[in-house]
């Protein structure tokens, strides 16, 4: 498996950023802020892990 996410994660990912969430680096605490809103597991996941490279990439790249 690659990096690639689908569609899904990433417009989430980006509708939670605009909203003002606060997300960090780490997978786990972006995983615990995600807990309630999400219908699936695997779908938290993906979304916390795709958040927490996004960050990362950020603080790199300013």
């Amino acid at each position: 498996m690659g990096k690639i996410k689908s569609k899904l994660v990433r417009r989430a990912a980006s509708t939670f950023l605009k909203k003002g969430v606060e997300f960090t680096e780490s997978f786990n605490k972006n995983k615990k802020i995600l807990k309630n809103t999400m219908p699936s597991k695997k779908l938290r996941n993906q979304i916390a892990g795709f958040l927490a490279r996004t960050k990362k990439q950020e603080k790199q790249n300013p």
